[in-house]
């Protein structure tokens, strides 16, 4: 019991049972197939960023440029797609080559400088915001780029990345990325060397590159890997809703964090679960969809979101403590 009271996830999964069992409770629809496609739309979107954000977490970093990259990347493979007359799969592989160059300098400049990768970061939030607007306006015209559906190659992307699946429920294609890249996450944390050594880096990094492990590496690795899965985040969403306003994903990346603390990560570093940052997206997205089915004004749902964070942490501290008292 005490093993198992030790495991990141676990204070999640019982808030997502309590809350998915409190919403039921409200509105029926909740837990039925077409309820439960709804909110796993919302968790998908969360949960794959939330994953990796996690990831990074673990590692002792964070990237608050993770939400304005979902939106930049939409951006980004809208105008190429639409105004430079782009092959919709050539656009999302620069955009992704885009995003992924852009993790490398977060990376490279917080492992060069020592700067924190909270200043670091919020640094390239802005310069994104920035660039999302002022370009984007340049060449539309507009804060917004629509017309996807009329690029070539779009149908199939489509079908692949921004689809539907099990009618007439239609649950979303993202649901199922979703759930592989929290699989993958949690093999690679689990079950390699680089799992070992992101925990490692994260827990006390002087100490983890005195046995060997390349700490700079790993971490310019982890700041590599957030922007890339958040930028196919959000070539997701941009391929569902075939178009993408400047706006989109910004303020994201505080929901991605609160879905991997609510999942167990903590600020310092070393601790942390793929599994755990799944359910705390789940939680989030069970609230989202449950205030509205309840009849409740949407305005409360962060609310909900400020409580979860602060009681998850409250509970995640405490079931820590007593397990490792029980362990003692």
């Amino acid at each position: 019991m005490a093993r198992l009271l030790r495991r990141p996830e676990i204070g999640a999964l019982l808030a997502a049972v309590v809350v998915g069992i409190f919403f039921w409770t409200q509105n029926a629809l909740f837990l039925r197939l077409d309820g439960i496609a709804n909110w796993t739309d919302v968790a998908s979107t969360i949960g794959i960023p939330a994953v990796v954000v996690a990831l990074l977490m673990i590692g002792g970093e964070f990237d608050l440029s993770a939400g304005v990259m979902t939106g930049s990347a939409g951006l980004m493979m809208g105008i190429l797609a639409t105004k430079v007359d782009m092959n919709i799969w050539l656009a999302m592989v620069l955009t992704l080559m885009a995003a992924t160059a852009v993790g490398f300098v977060n990376g490279y400049v917080v492992m060069a400088t020592k700067l924190p990768s909270f200043i670091v970061t919020l640094a390239t939030f802005f310069i994104l915001q920035g660039v999302n607007l002022g370009v984007t306006k340049a060449i539309t015209n507009q804060v917004a780029v629509s017309g996807l559906d009329t690029a070539a190659g779009y149908d199939s992307a489509n079908k692949l990345f921004g689809g539907s699946f099990w009618a007439p429920h239609d649950f979303r294609i993202t649901v199922l990325w979703w759930i592989a890249i929290t699989a993958l996450a949690t093999w690679v944390l689990a079950r390699t060397r680089v799992g070992n050594w992101i925990f490692g880096v994260g827990g006390d990094a002087d100490a983890a590159r005195n046995v060997g492990v390349p700490v700079n590496q790993v971490k310019i690795g982890l700041f590599m890997t957030t922007s890339f899965v958040c930028a196919l985040t959000g070539i997701m969403i941009a391929l569902r809703l075939a178009s993408t306003q400047a706006g989109q994903g910004v303020g994201d990346e505080f929901q991605f964090i609160i879905a991997a603390v609510v999942g167990g990560c903590v600020l310092t570093g070393g601790f942390g679960s793929a599994v755990g940052a799944s359910l705390g997206a789940l939680i989030i997205g069970m609230a989202f969809i449950g205030i509205q089915f309840s009849g409740w004004n949407t305005d409360w749902r962060f609310l909900f979101l400020g409580v979860i964070l602060l009681v998850a942490v409250l509970v995640n501290n405490y079931i820590r403590k007593r397990a490792e008292g029980a362990r003692g």
